[in-house]
């Protein structure tokens, strides 16, 4: 492990090339959203509901929130929030789609 003292004044992209590793936390956050996903959609429930965007309600004022569904099928890249859908049911294909997401930010 790389110990950097506080005095040395070192940006974080510089202790990332000596260490030679990459940020990965965002892909992980990710990860475990995904798979989140999967298992709320799986079982037919309030979760499912509030999570498909299936409940009545009035829309508030002003620009719409970004539902965590597109968020989620823009990282694995799929076209359509259905095609991920429907792909939850088969966990095999849900979990190799999880595993080959591209992956974006840092």
């Amino acid at each position: 492990m790389l110990r950097v003292p506080w005095t040395v004044r070192k940006t974080n992209e510089e202790v990332l090339k000596e260490t030679e590793t990459t940020r990965s936390l965002m892909n992980r956050i990710r990860r475990r959203q995904a798979k989140f996903v999967g298992h709320i959609i799986r079982r037919e429930g309030l979760e499912n509901l509030v999570t498909t965007g299936r409940m009545e309600e009035k829309k508030s004022r002003g620009r719409q929130r970004e539902k965590m569904l597109d968020g989620m099928t823009s990282w694995m890249g799929t076209k359509r929030v259905t095609d991920a859908l429907s792909e939850t049911w088969d966990r095999e294909s849900w979990k190799d789609m999880i595993a080959n997401a591209k992956g974006q930010g840092t």
